[in-house]
């Protein structure tokens, strides 16, 4: 009997603790915008689609999240439910946000799903038609997409500000088996296949925001996986859209965000159906509830804000004579990307060498670190910063800021395959990175966490 009721009251102390309002000591707003092509267009992510898009099984969306600590610092995150964030786009908004709303470069964040079901806003991966007149109007499609992309997403950071009242934030966390790793190794070498035996992260992180009267709202969470599960021509936010949907139909007046983790090696399975898509953004919703049962970690001020480049290395190019050759030759995509090559050597003298990689840390006092990457990460960068990072909770996100392609750890480039250095045949660099990809990121990262420290001081 004291054993029962010393469990209830222990239970009962524990339910008073979560339920027991703190401080409001944040400024948050959150606000939406919907992007869904007014039109059909052309798809992004899968070479092998033929046709434009068909229509909408479900809607795309831009949403932010603004937040501002009690020193007046602030920070807006956007998530979006497209491919990437091509770099001219975080550039743009960067300096329009700076001159409208006085946002330093620091203070803004962007994020994408990745889905496979939005429109190509990327003119350089739009594909090639039969006659020129086709190929400049499927152009001119993206680039009426990217204007009016761009409009719309500063009108969404200024109403997300404007939308700024007393909050408290606090994180959890749970987890979800969607994803597995794709890289299954073979007498081929690595295949895109589900390979149950790879390294992935299962961690849905959660930034609840509650209102100073208790109310729910909004609910920024994360997951590491490709969204993937769709590669029809109907446009639709893949499982991170549903799972924002569900979230929203559960607790109305609240926001959804999805943060894209490092899920560049990983992949939802079951696939290619809108049942398992609908089941897997279940899956992730249901997570994210449960999160919400879980004892709470409040979130403080003051925020922390670091944005810089690294630059990185490309592994040495192709002689001209072997371009030459691939670009004669009838395989794709090696033609198509030799040729591209050629017309940059000829063109600049040099195949480029170097790309300017965009590292972002955010530290929520001393509560919370996270790290936005650029690029398709792979999961191995999640996983060794969570471990290497001094912070009681790190959240490494991915697809931030500027999506160009697969971002290999040293083991996957060591391993070679699609992710190491054969998708970036598809693109406009030369690839792959230099062995000393994994490293240089991680010693930016490592190197910003202090400045955070040294610059922005939150302890004795």
């Amino acid at each position: 009997m004291i054993l029962r009721t010393t469990t209830f009251l222990l239970g009962l102390v524990a339910a008073m603790c979560i339920a027991t309002p703190s401080r409001a000591d944040w400024k948050v707003g959150t606000a939406r915008v919907d992007i869904t092509p007014a039109e059909n267009m052309w798809m992004a992510g899968y070479a092998a689609r033929k046709t434009p898009s068909e229509g909408t099984v479900q809607n795309l969306y831009a949403k932010a999240l603004a937040l501002e600590d009690e020193q007046g610092q602030r920070l807006v995150i956007v998530t979006l439910d497209l491919i990437g964030v091509p770099r001219e786009l975080r550039e743009w908004l960067e300096q329009q946000a700076q001159e409208a709303y006085q946002l330093p470069p620091a203070s803004l964040l962007l994020n994408a799903s990745h889905t496979h079901c939005g429109p190509e806003l990327r003119r350089n991966r739009v594909p090639e038609a039969d006659s020129e007149e086709q190929s400049a109007e499927r152009i001119r499609k993206a680039d009426e997409y990217m204007q009016q992309l761009e409009s719309k997403l500063l009108a969404l950071v200024g109403e997300a500000l404007e939308a700024r009242a007393p909050a408290k934030l606090d994180y959890l966390f749970a987890r979800c088996g969607v994803a597995m790793n794709r890289r299954r190794p073979t007498e081929r070498g690595y295949i895109n296949a589900p390979y149950s035996e790879g390294p992935v992260d299962h961690r849905v992180p959660v930034l609840r925001v509650t209102a100073a009267d208790g109310t729910l709202r909004a609910l920024l969470f994360g997951y590491a996986c490709h969204n993937t599960t769709m590669g029809f021509n109907f446009f639709c936010g893949d499982y991170a859209g549903y799972a924002q949907e569900y979230l929203e139909a559960a607790h109305p007046g609240t926001t959804a965000l999805f943060m894209m983790g490092c899920g560049g090696d990983q992949n939802p399975y079951p696939r290619r159906n809108l049942d398992h898509c609908k089941n897997h953004g279940r899956a992730l919703a249901n997570a994210v509830e449960a999160a919400l049962e879980t004892v709470p970690r409040p979130v403080e001020g003051p925020l922390k804000l670091a944005y810089d480049q690294v630059t990185l290395k490309f592994a040495p190019p192709p002689t001209r004579d072997e371009l030459l050759a691939a670009a004669a030759g009838d395989s794709e995509p090696n033609r198509s990307h030799a040729r591209r090559l050629l017309k940059q050597l000829e063109e600049n003298g040099e195949i480029r060498d170097t790309y300017s990689y965009p590292v972002q840390l955010v530290g929520f006092g001393d509560d919370l670190l996270m790290v936005a990457l650029a690029g398709e990460t792979v999961v191995d960068y999640s996983l060794r910063l969570q471990k290497e990072l001094k912070a009681p909770v790190v959240w490494v996100a991915g697809y931030s800021n500027d999506v160009f392609g697969y971002v290999p750890s040293l083991r996957v480039l060591q391993e070679g395959g699609y992710e190491a250095g054969g998708a970036m045949l598809w693109g406009p660099l030369p690839g792959p990175f230099a062995e000393d990809v994994e490293q240089r990121i991680i010693d930016k990262v490592h190197a910003l966490a202090k400045t955070l420290t040294e610059t922005n001081p939150t302890t004795p």
